[in-house]
């Protein structure tokens, strides 16, 4: 992993929180809302809580999807320090992916434009959730 979250008001021991649980996370395949055609989602299981990922495109302007939650930041946080650059932030409100039916955190990488009813997300608030998922 690369200092990238730095980039993000991540303090150094929070980063490195994060890093020391990574290796904790379970993961299995999720469902694929819309039948085959729909993107691929997988679950990670932390302690006591799951957050279902989903990621739409490849490459640079791939976007990544996660359950609204503590796990789901951390987990947003963790693939920015990954991916060594600090992406746009956004909410999606509940009922906006069927992946993702209780809301999500969005992320891009790269330029585009933002799903549909997406609400701009401050790095801040997306760090300060991240701390309950490792509580």
């Amino acid at each position: 992993m690369t200092d990238a979250v730095a980039a993000l008001p991540v303090p150094a021991s929070l980063r490195d929180r994060l890093r020391a649980v990574a290796p904790e996370i379970a993961w299995r395949d999720g469902p694929r809302p819309g039948g085959r055609r729909g993107p691929a989602s997988r679950i990670a299981h932390l302690f006591q809580e799951e957050a279902t990922v989903v990621r739409r495109g490849r490459g640079e302007g791939s976007e990544l999807r996660v359950d609204a939650g503590p796990l789901g930041a951390l987990l947003l946080l963790l693939e920015a320090d990954r991916r060594g650059a600090a992406p746009r932030l956004a909410t999606l409100p509940a009922g906006r992916d069927p992946a993702l039916p209780g809301g999500a955190f969005v992320a891009r990488w790269a330029p585009g434009p933002m799903p549909a009813g997406a609400t701009p997300l401050a790095a801040a608030q997306l760090v300060d959730l991240a701390r309950y998922a490792l509580a």
